[in-house]
């Protein structure tokens, strides 16, 4: 991690970000947004791998958005592509190496409450973690709390602060809990039943083992869902990944709004 941390920083200098920004699948338009950006590809980041994914594209981004610096993540290394939840949560861990100190979460996910159709933006309040895996197992390291508090995941001031952006931009934004699970085959219908039953409002794939990381890290977080496909047993259509990004395109601009919205409150602080 320090190796990573250090090729970053030197790569990124002079610039410092206190906010980094985690982005989803179809989600990295917004790295296309950043002013003053300096680009580094994984690929001379020491243990990041490159992302296997459609949607994800391997770099990390120092810029500023709306004059506030941040850093951001564009390409996930999820546990489905056999990579262990410590490489998941690695680049959270390297941002608060470099003194990042609020870290924003973009994911796609699946509707499970009935009320919440494609395009739907849900502000996470909590998760369910289903995944099984926790990237705090293994020997403790150092500068993280070993058993961290995970009462309020989600900072409840940054959750105040989007739905306060959210109104003064005239976006609507819904709030619920977010469940996520290993992949990568979809989710059978029963277990979307049981999930319902369980208190999630949408699932996915990713997310959770970074918000666990950065918790351990005292990183504040705020996630947000981009509701991009009812969940298995609740639509007509069969599920697949081109969903996903067709409909993450299509509200791109009210979560850019969004964002950038939280980044600029944050960065008056």
């Amino acid at each position: 991690m320090r190796a990573a941390a250090e090729a970053v920083r030197a790569a990124i200098a002079p610039r410092a970000p206190k906010i980094a920004i985690v982005l989803g699948s179809g989600l990295g338009f917004l790295g296309d947004q950043a002013e003053q950006a300096v680009r580094v590809p994984y690929a001379k980041i020491p243990g990041f791998p490159q992302p296997g994914v459609v949607g994800h594209a391997g770099e990390l981004i120092a810029g500023t958005l709306d004059g506030v610096p941040v850093l951001m993540q564009s390409g996930r290394f999820h546990l489905y592509e056999g990579h262990a939840p410590e490489v998941a949560a690695l680049p959270v861990r390297v941002f608060a190496a470099l003194g990042v100190r609020t870290v924003i979460l973009t994911n796609a996910a699946g509707g499970i409450r009935r009320t919440f159709g494609p395009g739907t933006l849900m502000l996470i309040s909590d998760h369910i973690n289903f995944m099984g895996r926790n990237p705090l197992v293994g020997p403790a390291v150092e500068g993280e709390t070993r058993f961290p508090d995970m009462t309020d995941p989600y900072d409840s001031g940054l959750r105040a602060v989007a739905r306060a952006v959210a109104s003064a931009e005239h976006v609507k934004l819904e709030e619920g809990v977010y469940l996520a699970v290993l992949g990568p085959s979809y989710e059978a219908k029963a277990e979307i039943e049981m999930f319902q039953r369980a208190g999630a409002d949408a699932v996915g794939m990713s997310t959770v083992p970074e918000v666990i990381a950065a918790r351990a890290r005292g990183l504040a977080c705020v996630g947000i869902s981009t509701i991009t496909n009812p969940a298995a047993g609740l639509g007509t259509a069969p599920l697949s990944h081109q969903e996903v990004l067709e409909t993450a395109d299509r509200v791109k601009g009210e979560l850019a709004q969004l964002v950038r919205g939280i980044v600029r409150e944050v960065g008056r602080r």
